[in-house]
């Protein structure tokens, strides 16, 4: 029942977020409430475009072993286009990597658990 349920998730594989309709701003990950408005805040769901910018970035030399991605990589801070942020692996040589270097989300196998166990996906951003 474990792998139904974690592909019923939503969040898991949409880069879906928050809009306040009271004060424009957007949010990754979704919230309830809007930070800004509190109550007074009007929270309705977006679907993000995917599309962005790197603000920031950090190269990742070492680290716990990892099975969906290989080193060195990079994690960077990007706005979305709609104005939310959200950090996330960039594919790209850590040489490529540049401040506001335009990129796009996409849907990628992490791994899995074993050859019939659950398989994992996520959002990376690659260079647009």
């Amino acid at each position: 029942m474990l792998p139904k349920f974690w592909r019923k998730i939503r969040y898991r594989y949409n880069l879906t977020g928050s809009y306040c309709e009271n004060c424009g701003s957007y949010y990754y990950p979704p919230r309830n409430i809007c930070p800004k408005c509190r109550r007074k805040g009007k929270i309705r769901e977006v679907q993000f475009s995917g599309y962005g910018k790197v603000l920031s970035w950090s190269v990742v030399h070492d680290g716990v072993e990892s099975f969906w991605i290989s080193k060195p990589y990079v994690v960077a801070l990007i706005e979305l286009d709609e104005g939310a942020k959200i950090t996330a692996p960039l594919d790209c040589k850590p040489e490529e990597i540049y401040e506001g270097m335009r990129v796009k989300a996409v849907f990628r196998k992490f791994g899995e658990e074993g050859e019939e166990g659950i398989i994992y996906y996520g959002t990376k951003f690659v260079p647009a």
